[in-house]
Protein backbone atom coordinates (compact mmCIF):
# COMPACT_ATOMS: atom_id res chain seq x y z
CA UNK A 1 0.00 0.00 0.00
CA UNK A 2 2.70 2.46 0.97
CA UNK A 3 4.76 1.76 -2.17
CA UNK A 4 1.70 2.46 -4.32
CA UNK A 5 1.27 5.87 -2.73
CA UNK A 6 4.93 6.84 -3.03
CA UNK A 7 5.22 6.09 -6.75
CA UNK A 8 3.24 9.16 -7.97
CA UNK A 9 5.08 11.40 -5.51
CA UNK A 10 8.42 10.09 -6.71
CA UNK A 11 7.43 10.63 -10.35
CA UNK A 12 6.39 14.21 -9.62
CA UNK A 13 9.67 14.84 -7.80
CA UNK A 14 11.69 13.37 -10.65
CA UNK A 15 9.76 15.48 -13.16
CA UNK A 16 10.52 18.61 -11.12
CA UNK A 17 14.24 17.80 -11.06
CA UNK A 18 14.32 16.86 -14.74
CA UNK A 19 12.52 20.03 -15.84
CA UNK A 20 14.77 22.16 -13.63
CA UNK A 21 17.86 20.62 -15.19
CA UNK A 22 16.55 21.02 -18.73
CA UNK A 23 15.59 24.63 -18.01
CA UNK A 24 19.04 25.51 -16.65
CA UNK A 25 20.65 23.90 -19.70
CA UNK A 26 18.40 25.86 -22.05
CA UNK A 27 19.16 29.11 -20.20
CA UNK A 28 22.86 28.40 -20.65
CA UNK A 29 22.37 27.61 -24.34
CA UNK A 30 20.27 30.68 -25.13
CA UNK A 31 21.43 33.30 -22.63
CA UNK A 32 24.52 32.09 -20.81
CA UNK A 33 27.07 32.94 -23.47
CA UNK A 34 26.03 36.57 -24.05
CA UNK A 35 27.24 38.78 -21.19
CA UNK A 36 28.12 42.07 -22.86
CA UNK A 37 26.10 45.24 -22.70
CA UNK A 38 25.70 47.45 -25.76
CA UNK A 39 26.36 51.17 -25.31
CA UNK A 40 23.81 53.43 -27.00
CA UNK A 41 24.54 56.87 -28.48
CA UNK A 42 22.89 58.62 -25.53
CA UNK A 43 25.19 56.90 -23.02
CA UNK A 44 22.75 54.27 -21.81
CA UNK A 45 23.48 50.57 -21.93
CA UNK A 46 21.15 47.82 -23.10
CA UNK A 47 21.40 44.09 -22.89
CA UNK A 48 22.99 41.74 -22.38
CA UNK A 49 20.22 39.75 -24.06
CA UNK A 50 18.62 40.33 -27.43
CA UNK A 51 14.90 39.83 -27.98
CA UNK A 52 15.45 36.81 -30.22
CA UNK A 53 17.31 35.05 -27.41
CA UNK A 54 14.42 35.44 -24.97
CA UNK A 55 11.89 34.34 -27.58
CA UNK A 56 14.07 31.33 -28.42
CA UNK A 57 14.31 30.35 -24.75
CA UNK A 58 10.55 30.63 -24.23
CA UNK A 59 9.70 28.68 -27.38
CA UNK A 60 12.25 26.00 -26.57
CA UNK A 61 10.90 25.63 -23.03
CA UNK A 62 7.42 24.98 -24.38
CA UNK A 63 8.48 21.48 -25.48
CA UNK A 64 9.47 20.09 -22.05
CA UNK A 65 6.55 21.91 -20.39
CA UNK A 66 4.18 20.33 -22.90
CA UNK A 67 5.77 16.92 -22.36
CA UNK A 68 5.37 17.09 -18.59
CA UNK A 69 1.91 18.68 -18.52
CA UNK A 70 0.48 16.31 -21.12
CA UNK A 71 1.56 13.39 -18.92
CA UNK A 72 -0.12 15.13 -15.97
CA UNK A 73 3.12 16.09 -14.24
CA UNK A 74 1.79 19.62 -13.85
CA UNK A 75 3.75 20.22 -10.66
CA UNK A 76 6.89 19.13 -12.46
CA UNK A 77 6.21 21.46 -15.37
CA UNK A 78 5.43 24.46 -13.17
CA UNK A 79 7.86 24.03 -10.28
CA UNK A 80 10.70 22.55 -12.34
CA UNK A 81 10.65 25.31 -14.93
CA UNK A 82 10.30 28.00 -12.28
CA UNK A 83 13.08 26.53 -10.17
CA UNK A 84 15.39 26.23 -13.19
CA UNK A 85 14.76 29.77 -14.45
CA UNK A 86 15.10 31.26 -10.97
CA UNK A 87 18.35 29.43 -10.22
CA UNK A 88 19.84 30.29 -13.61
CA UNK A 89 18.87 33.96 -13.31
CA UNK A 90 20.30 34.15 -9.80
CA UNK A 91 23.57 32.57 -10.88
CA UNK A 92 23.83 34.67 -14.03
CA UNK A 93 22.95 38.01 -12.44
CA UNK A 94 24.46 37.68 -8.95
CA UNK A 95 27.63 39.56 -9.89
CA UNK A 96 25.67 42.83 -9.84
CA UNK A 97 27.20 44.94 -7.09
CA UNK A 98 24.08 47.07 -6.54
CA UNK A 99 22.04 44.14 -5.28
CA UNK A 100 19.13 45.03 -7.53
CA UNK A 101 19.48 41.72 -9.33
CA UNK A 102 17.35 40.19 -6.57
CA UNK A 103 14.36 42.16 -7.85
CA UNK A 104 14.91 40.82 -11.35
CA UNK A 105 15.27 37.28 -10.07
CA UNK A 106 12.04 37.69 -8.09
CA UNK A 107 10.26 38.91 -11.20
CA UNK A 108 11.57 35.94 -13.18
CA UNK A 109 10.34 33.61 -10.43
CA UNK A 110 6.84 35.09 -10.19
CA UNK A 111 6.45 35.49 -13.95
CA UNK A 112 7.57 31.97 -14.76
CA UNK A 113 5.39 30.54 -11.99
CA UNK A 114 2.28 32.28 -13.32
CA UNK A 115 2.94 31.64 -17.01
CA UNK A 116 3.94 27.98 -16.66
CA UNK A 117 0.98 27.46 -14.32
CA UNK A 118 -1.49 28.76 -16.88
CA UNK A 119 0.17 27.01 -19.83
CA UNK A 120 0.42 23.71 -17.95
CA UNK A 121 -3.20 23.87 -16.80
CA UNK A 122 -4.37 24.48 -20.37
CA UNK A 123 -2.21 21.67 -21.74
CA UNK A 124 -3.31 19.22 -19.03
CA UNK A 125 -6.99 20.01 -19.57
CA UNK A 126 -6.76 19.74 -23.36
CA UNK A 127 -4.80 16.47 -23.27
CA UNK A 128 -6.93 14.92 -20.50
CA UNK A 129 -9.01 12.88 -22.92
CA UNK A 130 -6.15 11.92 -25.20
Amino acid sequence: MREGLMRPVLRQLLSILALAGVTVAMWAAWLGWDQRRVEQFDGTATGPYETWQIIGLVLTLLLPVYWAASRHYVMGAVLGTTLGLTAAAYYDWSDDSSGLFVIGVGLVMVGSLVVTGVVSAVIASVTRDI
